[in-house]
């Protein structure tokens, strides 16, 4: 592998590891000596750019008995090779992606050892030949169709006749409505069940994480074999989903209480980047609990963009209280509940009814609403929040950004700038969600006694997030 030129050094001695990279990829050449290096620019998701350098090359293939060179290009960071590589398929002009488990419609490849990847343990070598097995099993590529009669042995002719898996190709107007759901235990599998039961999806995958304290319920599902369902214990098989929900915890038998947090935020930190990476254009919906501090973790650990990482929050308190209000007192208005799910709940109602047309708008607090809002916070201080009724309010959530709905729902959300909130915190807010996200209603001064309360709540979810090794 020839290393000596001018652009090749220079980029190398930007690298960390520099010594190690070389004797890396002088393992790779041994091995896969068609892998040729060359330095470039790679613009990541966010539209920063790095000098890197990558290897491009062709993977050989064997499918029903004949051999194929699928062309790929692997971009080695700067800190390679304690970090993996970034691993594309680049077909050639008369090649298609087939998107699948392990391949997305960009390109990208995704397989378990670059989500397990532990160097010395790992290797490239080791990866590409993982890469070999998991497309001889699944190839990757296929023959663009044409009008012209095909040759027989043209490359993947014959995957034209292959059953397309629900993670096939879709046309751009109909992407997949895939949703992923991370964690076992009662609430994960409410949130399947609820899921499948209220969501038009096209495929539903949990993964029951091993390390999390509410595991459990992976076999039963694998047992009954529920349609458009599969189970892994591979977070690559969420690739491409368009929303990404977490039930897991992982309680530990600490004292206090910011140490029983950390571990939850340290299992954060081996999946939340892993699910991005996977889902980049998600929706992540948080159920871990603390909920306000967990979806504060995901996004910080994430990368995404802020409204696309949301917590369930008070949704399932709102639901329940415009339902209250509207049978009980008659107000015919949305209500929402905001603030961090405590007893620092604040409740706030539609300046419109139901039904109208208008923009949705946060009513300012009036002598005439609170007394309403009050009683409808009395009537439901005995209703719990058990997994079964989480599990509906995930499932309320989700069904809005598959279908764009643009509902309202009160969700734990960065609150920094809404109401003369200063601090970076997470805590439910009015937001219409959609396919892309959520956005905040605007802000609305409070009464004294539910500004002060939320107040509290900010100062003390601040303290608590100071406190976390995120």
């Amino acid at each position: 592998m020839d290393l000596k030129g001018e652009k090749i050094q220079r980029t190398l001695s930007k690298y960390k590891f520099r010594d190690v990279a070389i004797e890396e990829m002088q393992k790779i050449d041994r091995i896969y000596p068609g892998m040729v290096p060359s330095s470039d620019t790679y613009t990541f998701s966010d539209s920063s750019q790095k000098d890197l350098l990558k290897l491009v090359g062709n993977l050989p293939v064997k499918y029903e008995g004949r051999s194929y060179n699928f062309p790929i290009q692997l971009w080695l960071l700067d800190s390679f090779p304690f970090t993996p590589p970034i691993c594309l398929l680049r077909p050639t002009s008369n090649m298609m992606i087939r998107e699948g488990k392990h391949v997305d419609g960009s390109g990208r490849i995704y397989l378990p050892g670059l989500h397990n990847w532990d160097y010395p343990k790992s290797s490239v070598v080791g990866l590409l030949n993982e890469m070999t097995a998991k497309f001889e099993e699944d190839p990757p590529l296929s023959a663009k169709p044409s009008g012209d009669e095909k040759d027989p042995h043209e490359l993947l002719a014959f995957v034209s006749n292959l059953k397309m898996k629900d993670a096939g190709v879709r046309h751009h107007d109909q992407p997949v409505k895939k949703v992923s759901v991370i964690g076992g235990g009662d609430l994960g599998m409410a949130a399947v069940m609820s899921i499948l039961s209220k969501c038009n999806v096209d495929k539903l995958v949990f993964v029951d994480v091993a390390e999390s304290s509410t595991k459990g319920g992976s076999t039963d599902l694998e047992i009954f074999n529920l349609p458009k369902v599969e189970v892994s214990r591979d977070f690559s098989a969420t690739a491409g989903s368009r929303v990404v929900v977490v039930t897991a915890n992982s309680w530990s038998s600490e004292q206090s209480y910011v140490s029983v947090v950390q571990t939850n935020v340290d299992l954060y930190r081996r999946i939340i980047p892993n699910l991005a990476r996977l889902s980049q254009s998600a929706v992540m919906l948080i159920a871990s609990q603390p909920v306000d501090i967990m979806a504060h973790v995901a996004w910080r650990q994430s990368g995404l963009p802020p409204t696309r990482v949301v917590g369930v929050g008070c949704n399932l308190d709102s639901e329940r209280l415009t339902h209250i209000l509207n049978i009980n007192l008659n107000t015919h208005k949305a209500a929402w509940v905001i603030g961090e799910l405590s007893d620092n709940k604040v409740a706030v109602m539609s300046s419109d009814s139901l039904n109208s047309n208008t923009p949705p708008e946060i009513a300012p607090g009036s002598s005439s609403t609170k007394p309403l809002l009050d009683r409808g916070l009395e009537v439901m201080k005995n209703r719990g929040q058990r997994s079964w009724s989480v599990g509906l309010s995930i499932a309320d959530i989700t069904n809005s950004v598959l279908t764009n709905k643009m509902k309202i729902h009160a969700i734990s959300t960065l609150a920094q700038g809404w109401g003369g909130i200063g601090a970076e915190v997470f805590v439910s807010l009015p937001c219409m969600m959609g396919a892309s996200g959520s956005s905040r209603l605007a802000g609305v001064s409070l009464e004294q006694e539910d500004d002060s309360k939320l107040k509290n709540s900010v100062a003390s979810l601040s303290n608590l997030m100071s406190q976390l090794r995120i």
